[in-house]
């Protein structure tokens, strides 16, 4: 008996296991070729056999990639736009979110079914309107058009998620608050602020990705190369007749690192969050 529930958990082990390793391997393999391809030579690169290990590893790509083409430029440029756009939208959606959640006001389902449907607009069809609004206020070719456009999509959605994150912390918390003595906008800084940093660090993070990876708008927008973006400084470094896979991967690479880097952060930061709203809870 003993040996039949063994086998059993033995198949059942593998009909788990083998599907979740081949799914990581088809989801892997591509980050990993990225990043050896970076540290290849051209020669190496072009060599058959491919290698699936660089043989003289080599940092020449980062270099170049930073360097030449003004690469260093478009990180700065996407690292100024997202994280403008993060913070408008964390803290516009919060207020909103703590609205929707807290006050019983005329419209509100309305309201809530509105800012529902704008998530159902396909942004490629705003191209032109708002190129037209921004032309009239001299903010083509400004990262004011694409903070502004980042924030004002983000922000729906991101409210409607706060709300429901502000609708599962009982108002019981804020009301103790006041009965000590906070005021109002105290009880929310430092009461119910702290329990919400996991909702924060959700919508922060996918307002931060979302404004990094857009290339649409950006190129749309920036007229001048200087302006450009890194999604858009990575289109660059496609040639029309030929490209240099080793600086376009090494570019890819440091596109990554803040994503990756936010993440571990936001992760961290998500379960002290969730571990100190369970014990004010």
């Amino acid at each position: 008996m003993r040996n039949i529930l063994q086998n059993r958990r033995l198949r059942h082990r593998i009909l788990v296991l083998v599907p979740l390793f081949i799914a990581a391997v088809w989801t892997l393999f591509p980050i990993y070729w990225t990043v050896v391809t970076s540290f290849k030579t051209s020669a190496e690169i072009a060599a058959k056999p491919i290698s699936y290990f660089p043989h003289a590893a080599t940092f020449e790509n980062y270099i170049k990639a930073w360097s030449i083409g003004g690469f260093s430029r478009y990180f700065f440029n996407s690292v100024f736009v997202s994280v403008l756009s993060m913070i408008f939208t964390v803290i516009l959606a919060t207020m909103g979110g703590y609205a929707m959640a807290r006050y019983k006001f005329r419209g509100k389902t309305a309201f809530t079914l509105l800012l529902l449907c704008t998530q159902f607009i396909p942004t490629a069809m705003l191209i032109i309107p708002l190129f037209q609004i921004y032309k009239t206020v001299s903010l083509i070719n400004s990262h004011w058009s694409l903070i502004i456009t980042y924030s004002v999509f983000h922000i729906p959605f991101n409210a409607m998620l706060m709300s429901t994150f502000i609708k599962g912390i009982p108002f019981s918390l804020e009301e103790a608050a006041r009965v000590d003595g906070c005021t109002a906008r105290e009880a929310f800084m430092y009461v119910l602020l702290p329990v919400l940093m996991p909702g924060v660090a959700a919508i922060a993070a996918y307002s931060f990705i979302s404004s990094w990876n857009e290339y649409l708008y950006a190129l749309m927008f920036m007229t001048s190369q200087r302006k450009y973006t890194l999604p858009i400084g990575l289109s660059m470094m496609i040639g029309e007749y030929s490209i240099n896979y080793g600086q376009l991967t090494a570019g890819s690479v440091i596109a990554l690192l803040p994503v990756v880097l936010l993440f571990m952060y936001v992760q961290k930061y998500m379960v002290s969050g969730l571990s100190a709203g369970a014990v004010k809870g």
